[in-house]
């Protein structure tokens, strides 16, 4: 039975994210692996409301700051050749990537 390898991006940016997904696919292009996605995943928006004011006087206006997380979800055959080459990725620092090997 061959090993698969679940991998989960998730960051702010999806620019960067889709530039990483590109990477993962064109490694699994050139060493012949099977590929499935990548698999946009639900968009979390973190929402923190905080007042306008600073001392509490006046009205009670609200800034609302929002922070968007984004996930990617790509599933590749385990082959040790793709992964020594998928571990060499240059991940930028507000990405994080996560590799889980199943059977």
């Amino acid at each position: 039975m061959v090993q698969k390898a679940r991998i989960r991006l998730s960051g702010t940016s999806p620019i960067s994210l889709d530039s990483i997904c590109s990477q993962v696919r064109d490694i699994a292009v050139k060493t012949g692996v099977s590929i499935c996605g990548p698999v946009p995943l639900p968009t979390k928006k973190l929402v923190v409301p905080c007042r306008k004011s600073p001392d509490g006087e006046g009205s009670s206006t609200w800034d609302h700051w929002e922070m968007r997380v984004h996930k990617r979800l790509i599933d590749l055959d385990a082959d040790e050749r793709a992964l020594r080459q998928l571990m060499r990725i240059q991940v930028p620092k507000d990405i994080s990537i996560e590799i889980v090997l199943t059977t």
